[in-house]
């Protein structure tokens, strides 16, 4: 089965300063080092980059870059979005279906946002998913911490059956 690793919105507007995801430089380091198996496998590393008109994720500005804490190679895909689902009006699906995408590795940022979205439609569209569960983040929200909103999220789209495939949890050591 062909795979290819996602990693989702690992972007400055939300990496760094005030607004920076929880534990951050750990999730960053982890998934640098999910992407250097997953190019040791030859799978695609799909790097997904949020983008808005104006704002913290205007095109070409400061925050809209990839962390420069990120490993990113010349080889690496790009793939920019507009919405929390990185299938939607996206080169996702034909980028996947080019290089015979049959399952993904998923993480990144937000948990509750881009990265929960995205892995319901993969799910959706047929993708077995392995959620990087010590490989996502997002930030306090006011009722939930970071912490727990992660944990939310494994243990909830680890039990989602309906789509047919499902959800792995896997810790970024493990591989």
């Amino acid at each position: 089965m062909t795979f290819a690793l996602l990693i989702i919105d690992v972007q400055k507007a939300i990496c760094i300063g005030a607004d920076a995801a929880h534990d951050v430089e750990s999730v960053i380091q982890r998934l640098n080092n999910v992407a250097s198996v997953a190019r040791q496998r030859q799978w695609p590393v799909v790097f997904i980059q949020h983008e808005e008109p104006e704002g913290a994720f205007a095109v070409e500005s400061e925050g809209w870059q990839l962390d420069d804490r990120l490993a990113v190679t010349p080889g690496d895909i790009r793939v920019r979005k507009t919405a929390c689902d990185a299938f939607l009006r996206t080169e996702l699906q034909a980028v996947l279906k080019l290089n015979g995408v049959e399952r993904l590795v998923i993480g990144g940022l937000q948990s509750e946002f881009c990265v929960d979205s995205t892995v319901r439609a993969a799910l959706a569209g047929g993708y077995p998913v392995t959620l990087v569960a010590d490989g996502h983040s997002t930030m306090d929200n006011g009722v939930m911490t970071a912490s727990q909103i992660v944990a939310h999220h494994n243990r909830t789209l680890s039990n989602i059956s309906s789509f047919g495939p499902s959800v792995t949890l896997a810790k970024a050591a493990d591989i």
